[in-house]
């Protein structure tokens, strides 16, 4: 296998234009996929940085929902080619070339534009979705896919058969090859062999491309809600060859995956990656992943007085910060945030040019951008009063819009 060669011919789809309505209000003004992610990315950096570290380089982005957080994003982090080369990320909005609609699905965003695949001429296309947060080598997938002479290959992680409920779940043979699919399965099906564990898709697709045209084309003449996992999969499996591709057994110690879906995930992945040992190393060198780094100073920390130092414990503390004077704990503080003197900030992710007011304490929060908290403010600790002013998930997460408190 000419490995060189089939990355050349490889194109690389990503879905970038869910509204995240779970994700709400920090999806407010922006689509799922630019919400900001341990201080300084956003979650499609995480896709993205897997493409080029998996020499994957030509890609298209596509996007739909307020989008331009993210179009600027991409055109400031990720302009990495020229055109000449061959390599490219290019983000499309609907193009609309079919009828009036935008995209009325995630088949239907690929189908909107076969025109690009039928330009590009590729032999294999990925799709992938630009919301989760996980690091992976598409390249022994797409390895995996050519030699199991694969029509489609799907992503998979075993998951507890209680939590498994929340996603399509894929039945296999001893050999992986699909032979069942079920979208939020009441019971789902065990991973051969186990009976705790199912596979769950990933919403990562290797297609053989004339085996992608066919069926998105298909499917776009039926009544269908032109959704990769509740019409497309259900259909290919029956009669074509389509394997699961065990994303742990592949990945070994590097295997972690988030569908970044709801606040309390969202919240979760931050939490696994200021523990001590982190599945998912931002600091692994082998595996960088890459974003736009304004130009901020070092992080400072100032004042040593009894009940005024400023200290930060098992927390991500970004550029641009100033812990003057204050405490903070199990935290994510991004660029451009000043945490005064005598405040607290426990359990909380703070964004981007944010303030935190003396003798205020801010607990299990969430604050988005450009949020000045005034002092002696307390912020997580009287639920039933933070319900008046703001959004309380019921796993107790508070949350504060983007430039909402000033």
């Amino acid at each position: 296998m000419d490995l060189q060669n089939v990355l050349k011919n490889t194109l690389v789809f990503i879905l970038a234009g869910g509204q995240g309505e779970r994700l709400y209000p920090l999806t407010k003004d922006r689509s799922k996929p630019s919400v900001h992610f341990a201080g300084i990315y956003r979650i499609i950096d995480f896709s993205l940085s897997n493409c080029l570290n998996s020499y994957l380089t030509r890609i298209i982005v596509l996007t739909q929902y307020k989008s331009l957080s993210l179009d600027r994003h991409i055109k400031t982090a990720w302009n990495l080619y020229f055109r000449e080369s061959g390599n490219f990320i290019d983000v499309v909005p609907p193009q609309q070339r079919f009828d009036e609609n935008w995209y009325m699905g995630t088949a239907d965003a690929i189908f909107q534009n076969i025109y690009i695949i039928q330009h590009e001429k590729p032999e294999y296309v990925i799709i992938l979705s630009g919301d989760h947060i996980y690091k992976m080598d598409y390249q022994k997938m797409l390895k995996y896919h050519i030699e199991k002479n694969a029509d489609m290959t799907i992503a998979a992680c075993e998951m507890p058969i209680n939590e498994a409920q929340r996603f399509g779940v894929l039945e296999t043979d001893s050999n992986l090859k699909v032979v069942g699919f079920e979208e939020k399965p009441q019971y789902p099906k065990p991973v051969p062999g186990t009976e705790n564990a199912a596979f769950v898709s990933m919403g990562i697709y290797i297609f053989t491309t004339d085996k992608l045209v066919r069926y998105v084309s298909d499917d776009h003449k039926s009544d269908s809600s032109k959704d990769f996992g509740k019409d497309i999969i259900p259909k290919i499996y029956e009669t074509e060859n389509v394997f699961a591709y065990n994303y742990v057994a592949n990945e070994g110690e590097r295997a972690y995956w988030r569908d970044i879906g709801t606040i309390a995930s969202y919240y979760e992945a931050h939490k696994d990656i200021i523990s001590i040992s982190p599945i998912l190393n931002l600091y692994d060198k082998e595996w960088p992943i890459r974003t736009f780094m304004e130009q901020w100073p070092p992080a400072k920390f100032i004042h040593n007085e009894e009940g005024r130092r400023g200290i930060a414990i098992n927390s991500l503390i970004a550029n641009g910060s100033i812990i003057s004077g204050g405490y903070v704990e199990q935290s994510i503080i991004s660029p451009g945030v000043k945490v005064n003197s005598f405040s607290e900030v426990r359990g909380s992710i703070i964004m981007h040019g944010s303030t935190i007011g003396r003798y205020a304490k801010i607990k299990n929060a969430i604050i988005d951008k450009d949020n000045h908290i005034p002092e002696h403010m307390q912020i997580g600790f009287d639920l039933e009063e933070d319900k008046k002013h703001f959004m309380v998930t019921p796993e107790g997460i508070v949350i504060i819009p983007k430039a909402y408190v000033q």
